[in-house]
């Protein structure tokens, strides 16, 4: 009862802040980070930052969430495929927030942050500007701006030259693709997807600060930031702490299994069609409509879109677009033409140049995908003998 009038004194206040002084928070207020850990879903995997105002003077325990978004957004689907989906800084109150990931078995930290009356005030002003309808949206980038970066953000913005961030924390820094792959299994749809989908840019080393797009990379740097030479974080506690679920996998559902699969199968069908001296149509419509699908969709992330991570995606020299274009030649029992030859050399080239790629570190791929290169390489040879005379 005293928390729902506490925040009913707030709403009111700031409804009428243009004509009076806005809330202050008094001593025994406090102000912390909260870091959330992962989900099952693929939006959750990475986990989740948040910043939680308490002050039981005034009955005030609300979250300031920076990861929200309205699915009732004109075009939803397409801005996000697009990135071009606003977010939205959201307030709601921590028995709310909490309640969602203890539906969903996730842990819960806390660190409460060393602010004296002056600074906790500043900060609490800040996130009600953040809040008003005019400021609360920004444009949402999955790697610089996101739920976690706006943390980081926040502090320097309301403290600027009082921050210290401290960059010995972290033994050696990583990619951002391997810091992606942290949060997920190797051998998952998600993380082969994720891998076919972002390009060569995000195979650079992520600075110390860099780290800090991923929530867990925002605890561990907070621990290690001081405020006036002090320690920013006075404490730290764990507000939920659920028993890991069951989050057994099963080999027969993995990508790596059903390549494999692929591969075998590829590898069977070329050397029955080496015996006989034919080709299997069928087979080869499949593999350059697969393909070249995968292509298009490259090419629309990299050109089409305001992401910024899908950009110079080496995958193209496998999945190359234009192998669509011959789906119906392939499909004709009729001769083919005399330029599909080279058609196929350039395509084993590519795919020479790919591993290139790969062993001098311009971008990484997948190793899930090796069956799947493999049985493009074996088919791909076996159609430039074929064409051969």
């Amino acid at each position: 009862m005293q928390r729902n009038l506490g925040l009913l004194i707030l709403f009111l206040c700031l409804g009428i802040q243009a004509y009076s002084r806005p809330v202050q928070l008094s001593a025994k207020a406090e102000i912390s980070v909260l870091t959330c850990g992962p989900g099952d879903d693929l939006y959750a995997t990475f986990g989740h930052s948040a910043i939680r105002v308490k002050d039981p003077n005034l009955g005030i325990d609300i979250v300031y969430n920076y990861g929200t978004f309205d699915f009732n957004t004109p075009n939803f689907y397409s801005k996000f495929a697009r990135g071009q989906l606003l977010y939205s800084l959201s307030r709601e109150r921590f028995e709310n927030f909490l309640y969602t990931y203890q539906l969903e078995s996730r842990w819960v930290k806390e660190q409460i942050l060393d602010l004296d009356t002056r600074e906790k005030n500043a900060l609490f002003q800040f996130l009600e500007n953040n809040y008003k309808p005019e400021n609360r949206k920004y444009k949402y980038d999955f790697l610089f701006d996101n739920c976690s970066t706006k943390i980081p953000f926040v502090i320097t913005s309301v403290f600027d030259n009082k921050i210290g961030f401290s960059e010995d924390h972290l033994e050696e820094t990583s990619s951002f693709r391997d810091l992606i792959q942290e949060n997920l299994k190797r051998n998952s749809w998600s993380s082969l997807g994720i891998d076919l989908a972002l390009g060569a840019d995000i195979d650079r080393k992520a600075t110390v600060q860099e780290h800090m797009f991923l929530p867990i990379y925002v605890l561990k740097q907070f621990n290690h930031t001081e405020i006036d030479n002090k320690p920013l974080v006075k404490r730290e506690r764990t507000v939920l702490d659920p028993s890991n679920g069951d989050n057994r996998t099963y080999f027969t559902t993995s990508p790596l299994f059903w390549l494999l699969l692929l591969f075998f199968f590829v590898a069977t069908i070329t050397y029955i069609d080496y015996r006989n001296l034919t080709r299997s149509r069928w087979l080869d419509v499949f593999l350059f409509l697969v393909t070249g699908v995968i292509g298009i969709f490259i090419i629309l992330l990299w050109f089409f879109t305001d992401h910024t991570a899908t950009a110079n995606n080496g995958n193209l020299l496998w999945a190359v677009p234009s192998h669509i274009g011959l789906v119906y030649m392939l499909s004709r029992k009729k001769t083919i033409p005399d330029w599909f030859h080279k058609y196929t050399l350039f395509s084993l080239v590519f795919m020479g140049l790919l591993f290139i790629v790969w062993l001098t570190g311009i971008q990484a791929f997948s190793p899930v995908l090796l069956p799947l290169l493999l049985a493009l390489l074996l088919r791909m040879a076996y159609l430039w003998r074929f064409t051969k005379t």
